[in-house]
């Protein structure tokens, strides 16, 4: 068995770092950092994940403003939110949080968004940037499963990777993330045959589908890195994507819960930096 990442304590890690950086661009600027967080009044998850944010946010030095929408909310009250807290100078990022009501899709929504404040990088500009070659701001899971192979050492030029999942937020991001760094990748997806032995070949394998234990223990090729985004509860207990049992062959397997989760988190507050940043004009590197 290789290294089973401490998700809780790399997000520690970066939480440190970006604080440190934080205080030293506000020191620097005399512009204090504030960010704004968009959701539903009655999303509990959403909430719950929004405390967790507040917090590390605050005790990096940055303010987080939260406004609420009602679940009877109109498209145009939201756009227009969405609007105002784009064109305030003193709000440097934003996040929106999903689920949305189906009358509020989160496209439409995005485009009200100033693409120089989307705390996720999920705004049709980033996510084109990032399709590019040229990202400025990539959204945080999957930022923060490339952090994780980077902080561990494993080597990804020239590896074989496969994604497992395509979706918008986590997968497609993944994959241009590892093509960037020069792997050669692959995506799996609900139509593909014989997904075993795509996995099967491996050096890196990244799964974000969605599904309980849908990558099995021996699709893991001995000695591949296994990030797993997966979030699922099966019987009362969250569990991720791949079985558990894949640790035991795998050079490098985050867990579920306290692998990537935690990460995504740090991530963000990181993005929030550059995006601080790029607001008071200093180079976001």
């Amino acid at each position: 068995m290789g290294i089973v990442v401490d998700g809780n304590a790399l997000a520690r890690e970066i939480r440190d770092e970006v604080t440190a950086a934080f205080q030293a661009e506000a020191s620097a600027s005399g512009v204090p950092p504030r960010m704004a967080i968009l959701q539903l009044a009655d999303a509990a998850a959403a909430s719950q994940y929004t405390r967790r944010l507040q917090r590390t946010f605050s005790e990096a030095g940055a303010t987080v403003d939260l406004h609420e929408l009602p679940t009877h909310a109109g498209l145009n009250e939201a756009i227009a939110l969405v609007e105002a807290l784009s064109n305030d100078p003193e709000i440097q990022g934003i996040q929106i949080q999903t689920p949305l009501p189906p009358q509020i899709p989160l496209a439409t929504l995005l485009e009200a968004l100033d693409p120089t404040k989307d705390l996720d990088g999920i705004h049709p500009t980033n996510a084109g940037r990032l399709a590019q070659g040229r990202p400025t701001i990539v959204p945080a899971t999957p930022l923060g499963g490339l952090e994780i192979l980077l902080r561990n050492d494993v080597p990804i030029s020239g590896a074989r990777a496969v994604v497992v999942g395509r979706s918008t937020p986590v997968g497609r991001p993944m994959a241009l993330l590892l093509l960037q760094n020069d792997a050669t990748v692959t995506i799996c997806h609900t139509r593909t045959t014989d997904m075993g032995a795509v996995v099967r070949e491996a050096d890196i394998v990244a799964v974000a589908a969605g599904r309980a234990g849908l990558v099995k223990a021996d699709w893991i090729r001995p000695g591949a890195a296994v990030i797993d985004f997966g979030v699922n509860v099966l019987d009362g207990k969250t569990v991720g994507d791949v079985e558990p049992a894949a640790q035991e062959r795998a050079s490098l397997f985050t867990p579920v819960p306290g692998g990537t989760g935690p990460v995504t988190t740090a991530m963000l507050l990181r993005n929030a930096l550059t995006l601080y940043r790029q607001a008071i004009g200093r180079d976001s590197g």
